[in-house]
């Protein structure tokens, strides 16, 4: 891929940025789908094997929706809040942050689209930690909309502006947020994607960082997060990426899922054209062993567990290890909406031509 001129860069960025935050959206009916005109078809093979057709295929998520918090988004859309405020009393003290970001992130994507039920929320509690953390996560959801997707020359100013502003309204309702709840990490994690769009120095980002990670120091959503900042196309670069990469892979617990970084990270320097290192590797073979590794040790109940093994089987399949792509493929197979995948235009056609290659090449 040919480098790109800063501006590009930047109107990309923030394109996947956006993707990004609108992945996070869930639905509690039935499942979105990437199917378009052309779609691979499923082979004899594939359907014995129990793979499921691109029409069928969830691209928003990863895995099933847990049913407490669909039944709170279902809730909201009618205006009614108690669900959710019940649903995030469950973690307003820790310790599993990371089900408190992942719920926080889908509450609020929603109040970004429709607040009226977050509204009544803060009517009722005004001083309530959760509401307060969904009103700033919505907020930073809002900023990404009010801007779009469009590439900078396709770009309002008023487009801009409002984006600005809403992100910096954001980083107030942060602060409230962690005031009112100063054990909870969400809010500093909801913050990175402010320090994105507002240039945050280096040293801000670190001093972030050092917030984060004091409250959840292996938390996968905030390392994720950071790991975009430190990226080229956002405010880092290759170097400074990397740095991050073997820093958090140097200190991650056996199971943690943290080494999907590096490969994370050399996917989004590969495919903005920042590096041209290729991924047929003997350095991408090995990191692909590590992770391997550590899924194989996370609990099966991890949260990212699903995406992370989504993120495998594309390099698996890069490196054309079929058996090991085809073991992962059979552990996900129907929720595919994770990185990269969601990263093409059509997720689902993707994600099922590189299945069917794998079926056809495991043997």
């Amino acid at each position: 891929m040919p480098r790109l001129i800063p501006m590009i860069v930047i109107a990309v960025a923030i394109y996947f940025w956006l993707q990004s935050r609108k992945a996070r959206k869930a639905v509690s009916g039935a499942a979105a789908t990437g199917q378009a005109a052309g779609a691979p078809q499923v082979s004899a093979r594939s359907a014995a094997l129990g793979f499921l057709p691109a029409d069928r295929l969830d691209t928003e998520r990863s895995r099933p929706l847990d049913p407490a918090l669909a039944a709170a988004l279902d809730a909201a859309r009618t205006g009614d809040w108690k669900p959710a405020a019940e649903l995030l009393s469950a973690t307003t003290a820790g310790p599993d942050w990371e089900t408190r970001t992942f719920q926080v992130a889908r509450l609020g994507s929603l109040a970004a689209e429709d607040d009226t039920w977050l509204a009544a929320w803060e009517a009722a509690e005004p001083d309530s930690p959760d509401a307060a953390v969904v009103r700033a996560d919505s907020s930073v959801s809002l900023a990404g909309e009010l801007r779009g997707s469009a590439t900078a020359a396709n770009t309002t100013r008023e487009q801009f502006d409002g984006f600005h502003r809403m992100m910096r309204r954001a980083r107030g309702e942060i602060a409230r947020a962690a005031e009112l709840n100063p054990a909870d990490p969400t809010p500093y994690i909801d913050e990175i994607w402010v320090a994105l769009a507002l240039r945050y120095s280096h040293d801000d980002m670190r001093a972030l960082w050092e917030r984060i990670t004091a409250r959840a120091p292996h938390h996968y959503s905030a390392h994720y997060a950071a790991m975009q900042y430190w990226c080229q196309k956002w405010r880092g670069s290759v170097e400074l990426a990397r740095e991050f990469t073997d820093r958090v892979v140097a200190t991650a617990p056996r199971g943690s899922l943290l080494t999907a970084f590096p490969l994370i990270s050399w996917y989004e320097h590969e495919s903005f054209g920042h590096t041209d290192r290729g991924y047929r590797t003997p350095e991408v073979s090995a990191m692909v062993d590590t992770l391997a590794a550590d899924v194989a040790a996370a609990p099966a109940d991890h949260l990212r567990l699903n995406e992370v093994r989504l993120l495998l089987a594309w390099y698996l399949v890069e490196l054309r290890r079929y058996p090991e792509a085809l073991e992962q493929f059979r552990l996900v197979d129907g929720h595919i909406g994770a990185f990269p995948w969601n990263y093409y235009g059509d997720p689902a056609k993707a994600y099922v031509k590189a299945r069917e290659l794998t079926v056809r090449k495991a043997g």
